[in-house]
């Protein structure tokens, strides 16, 4: 069963560790799989029709260590290795994927609900010298959702990894297209871009906006939109047909910011490095600010 924080203005549903989704991708340390602005859906899913709903993204999912998990290259061939967030994962073969399912053993999870506030831990096995807490903090404000982090290194090797938030947002259920803006607080520059999967040319950039000149069917993709320069790390989202709009804020500088979306959800991603001595922790967090338009003006 969900457990919902709401007030006023904001409702977010949020799903325990153990509960429907558990796949090896996405942390399962408060999965928000839905969030509502004065009653107006503001998050969509990864996937639609898909007959297993429960191994795709849904609202605001997020992943430590999209390219390598924790310990992944130190382990032979059927041993374990680490996925934050989640527990132990099986390895199968040589090249490490972040969609390809795995065979899971769950970390040991705690969940503190509160009244605006919910708090989920995570403390792993300690397997390849390698163990850790995560604690996640999900807070509901009159307009705002926060989300603090704390990851300690238990172990005796240096954690390295990043993480970041896999927005699936899509506003009203608006079709991706014409009616949306998105903002980011650095100058766009296509020819710095990693990657740049575009097939049908609806995805356009201007000095520091993102415009889309038609609906997308199929999925676009950008790499490192801000050319590898730490940037502060925010965008900001506006549906011009429903007045809603909605910025994600790091407590940190990234120099990764990518783009993901499809005809029906679209996914700004800001990633931060994280690198942990043992015996030491690190705190980050992540805002999350819905308004409408006029308010602003």
């Amino acid at each position: 069963m969900n457990q919902i924080l709401k007030n006023k203005n904001l409702e977010a549903h949020i799903e325990l560790p153990n509960e429907n989704y558990s796949f090896s991708r996405f942390d399962w340390t408060g999965k928000i799989v839905k969030m509502k602005f004065q009653g107006i859906t503001v998050s969509g899913t990864e996937s639609t029709g898909s007959e297993d709903e429960n191994i795709y993204g849904k609202g605001f999912y997020n992943e430590f260590g999209i390219d390598t998990a924790l310990g992944f290259e130190e382990t032979d061939i059927g041993g374990w290795f680490h996925k934050i967030g989640i527990g132990l994962l099986k390895k199968e073969d040589n090249q490490y994927l972040f969609n390809k399912e795995f065979e899971i053993r769950p970390a040991k999870f705690k969940t503190t609900v509160e009244r605006n506030r919910i708090i989920i831990t995570c403390k792993s096995e300690s397997v390849g010298r390698y163990s850790y807490l995560l604690r996640k903090e999900i807070e509901l404000h009159e307009n705002n959702l926060l989300i603090n982090y704390y990851l300690k290194n238990t172990g005796e090797k240096y954690i390295t990894t990043s993480e970041y938030v896999h927005n699936f947002i899509a506003i009203n259920q608006d079709l991706i297209g014409t009616n949306y803006i998105i903002k980011f607080p650095f100058q766009l520059e296509p020819d710095l871009f990693s990657d740049a999967v575009n097939p049908e040319e609806k995805v356009s950039f201007r000095q520091n906006e993102i415009i889309f000149e038609g609906c997308p069917n199929q999925q676009f993709f950008f790499s490192n939109l801000s050319g590898n320069k730490e940037v502060d790390a925010k965008w900001e989202l506006i549906n011009l047909e429903s007045g809603i709009g909605i910025t994600e804020k790091g407590s940190f500088q990234t120099d990764k910011v990518n783009l993901w979306g499809w005809k029906h959800v679209v996914s700004p991603e800001l990633f931060i490095n994280l690198n942990i001595k043992p015996g030491l922790s690190t705190r980050w967090s992540r805002t999350y600010h819905v308004y409408r338009i006029n308010d602003i003006l």
